[in-house]
């Protein structure tokens, strides 16, 4: 007979959940993002997966659980919004919420082991979302050229920011775009403003790479309004094997742009 949670445990996943009838309703001072709290348990054992990564699809955004099975996602936009969930010793899947403008969601997630239909149910005064063991489909492709950028974005390493994201939040330049991501700090000054890792030492500036190739003058310069998409990574250990070969030291940024950087000027 599977082991049920002890006490403890159970008392904190009642109370957690217990805050969904106080908490879901859109609570306009808290702004125009929203905020999902839950706990992601065993749909057989009933008790709590440790480790899962919860990610934004969008943003490669992601929480993960904790030793009871609990995660909180902050600033997440506002919005029809996919997530995937994925632990070691369950198939990825995916659950599309709905969320309102300032609203805080709790809800109680449980991963199945072997395939099964996506089923809802209430249960400790809040409701279950049961994720299905099929693996997702893919999101519809941006094109051949994005491929790369696409399949890390699923991985759900690195930090990414989608052309949605930016038109969405009305971004207005490159800072703007990456202000908040975990590891990013912004430097200001009389002429304009630079990204830095955190973690990097004054004066060190991450490399840039522009649709595939290195670029540290057009990369910071880049229109916003001409991005598909960036991937932000803060140091050298979470740089992907693909960008190994660059000076990431002190990050890397990776630019996608919709039509590819400007041609090199004509020699006189």
């Amino acid at each position: 007979m599977p082991s049920r949670p002890s006490p403890l445990r159970r008392s904190r996943w009642v109370a957690l959940l217990s805050l969904s009838g106080a908490l879901a309703a859109p609570l306009g001072a808290q702004g125009a993002f929203a905020t999902l709290k839950g706990v992601v348990t065993d749909a057989v054992t009933q008790q709590p997966v440790v480790g899962v990564r919860v990610v934004i699809a969008a943003t490669g955004r992601f929480a993960v659980t904790d030793s009871i099975g609990v995660f909180e996602l902050k600033e997440i936009p506002s919005g029809v919004i996919r997530f995937f969930f994925t632990a070691p010793g369950y198939p990825r899947t995916s659950l599309v919420l709905a969320l309102a403008k300032g609203e805080t969601m709790v809800q109680r997630f449980e991963l199945e082991g072997a395939s099964a239909e996506v089923a809802s149910s209430d249960s400790a005064g809040g409701k279950v979302q049961r994720l299905p063991a099929t693996e997702v489909t893919g999101e519809p492709s941006r094109g051949v050229r994005y491929e790369d950028f696409e399949r890390r974005l699923k991985t759900g390493r690195g930090q990414y920011v989608t052309r949605e994201v930016i038109e969405e939040r009305a971004y207005n330049n490159l800072s703007d775009a990456v202000r908040g991501l975990r590891g990013v700090a912004i430097e200001c000054g009389s002429r304009g403003c630079l990204v830095r890792m955190a973690r990097a030492l004054p004066g060190c500036y991450p490399q840039y790479i522009v649709d595939g190739r290195p670029d540290n003058f057009f990369g910071p310069n880049v229109a916003v309004r001409d991005i598909e998409g960036i991937e932000v990574y803060a140091g050298a250990s979470d740089v992907p094997g693909e960008f190994a070969g660059t000076d990431a030291g002190c990050g890397v940024v990776v630019i996608w742009t919709r039509n590819g950087p400007p041609p090199p000027p004509r020699r006189p």
